[in-house]
């Protein structure tokens, strides 16, 4: 399944119990993005890179996993100093780059990627299933839960149905251009991809009234916090405190 590719592993963090990781995750994630201090965001980037190593995750995957991201920094870079005049850094012909605008786009730079280090690290590391039972263990609404389950499960039956179609019609001799044929044929291949998924959804439902469902998923195994996780979860909490100490009170 997609999006998984990072909870293979043996690591003592695949084994942390998703509940803890999760309650980490997310205090984590609002501390370093309303962090405005240099100091708290390397302190969290570093903290992010000790915990993929603490995972054993590769780096390979780990980039690109952050190339989408890496496009988005690119265009920070191009527009944040350009779009600030005041306090010029240095200037390239008729292009004047701001002091701030370079601090912004550094600062936004460090917080993004640090965030999705730490949510590979964290989230990542576990299957979308024990992400999904943890959701429901920590009292997340059951029907959010239920929802974001059948999202992952079928999301990979609708991008083979994509997949089908697109093939279909290039065997018919389609060949994607910038007219408007393209773009009909493009908005025929969404349309019948919505139509053939709500036909599938209905399909899955029936099947699973057939089998009993009545609004209700019974789990099986439990998950049990042993006393690994809660040192991890007190070394994170202290973490945690580190990167509010810098931001708020140094």
């Amino acid at each position: 399944m997609i999006l998984e590719r990072f909870s293979e592993g043996s690591s003592p963090l695949h084994r942390t119990d998703p509940r803890v990781k999760i309650c980490i995750a997310l205090p984590l994630v609002f501390s370093v993005a309303l962090s405005n201090r240099f100091e708290a965001v390397v302190l969290g980037l570093g903290g992010a890179i000790c915990l993929l190593i603490y995972a054993r995750i590769a780096l390979k995957p780990v980039m690109q996993s952050l190339r989408v991201l890496l496009v988005f920094i690119l265009l920070l870079w191009i527009f944040l100093p350009l779009g600030m005049q005041e306090d010029e850094l240095f200037r390239v012909g008729a292009f004047s780059f701001s002091r701030e605008g370079v601090q912004r786009a550094l600062l936004i730079s460090l917080k993004s990627t640090t965030i999705v280090l730490f949510i590979i690290s964290l989230i990542s590391t576990s299957t979308v299933f024990s992400v999904v039972h943890a959701l429901h263990h920590l009292r997340v609404p059951r029907k959010l839960v239920y929802l974001a389950f059948l999202s992952y499960r079928y999301i990979q039956v609708i991008h083979d149905e994509y997949l089908r179609m697109k093939n279909a019609m290039r065997m018919r001799g389609f060949r994607p251009r910038t007219n408007a044929h393209t773009y009909k044929s493009y908005a025929y291949l969404t349309g019948m991809l919505l139509v053939r998924s709500y036909d599938r959804a209905q399909r899955i439902y029936e099947a699973m009234l057939l089998r009993g469902f009545h609004g209700e998923y019974y789990l099986l195994r439990h998950f049990s916090i042993g006393k690994q996780d809660i040192l991890f979860a007190l070394f994170m909490s202290f973490f945690i405190f580190g990167i509010v100490w810098l931001e708020w009170i140094l």
